[in-house]
């Protein structure tokens, strides 16, 4: 199996900055694509920021130019920095990837979700 753990999260003024850290251990073969949703309270879970199958980037508009993905292929790392918080970015953070399990490299991909991490942005 597959464990995602994150870390990073935490309580910040608006206009600051955090940096979150996902790190996948376990029976991976593959990590096809890999990146952050949010869900705030009373709201549906959203993308935040992944790394799509073709390798690229998809940011959701409300972080475009605030918020960037980066990863180390080496240790099945994503880490968001994001910078110029605001109130409205408060949320519980979770880190999905979708794998190849090396057990059955052959089968389809899965996914899988961290445990979230609470960000916090203050007014």
């Amino acid at each position: 199996q597959v464990q995602l753990v994150e870390s990073g999260g935490g309580l910040v003024q608006a206009g600051g900055s955090l940096r979150l850290s996902c790190a996948a251990s376990g029976s991976i073969f593959s990590i096809l694509a890999m990146g952050w949703y949010r869900q705030a309270p009373g709201k549906q879970r959203e993308l935040v920021a992944v790394f799509t199958r073709g390798g690229s980037t998809n940011y959701a508009d409300s972080v475009k130019g605030r918020f960037t993905i980066s990863r180390d292929n080496a240790k099945n790392t994503v880490y968001l920095q994001m910078n110029s918080l605001a109130p409205e970015d408060t949320a519980v953070y979770y880190c999905n990837a979708n794998f190849r399990d090396r057990r059955w490299p052959a089968s389809p991909p899965v996914d899988v979700w961290g445990q979230g991490t609470q960000v916090t942005v203050s007014s």
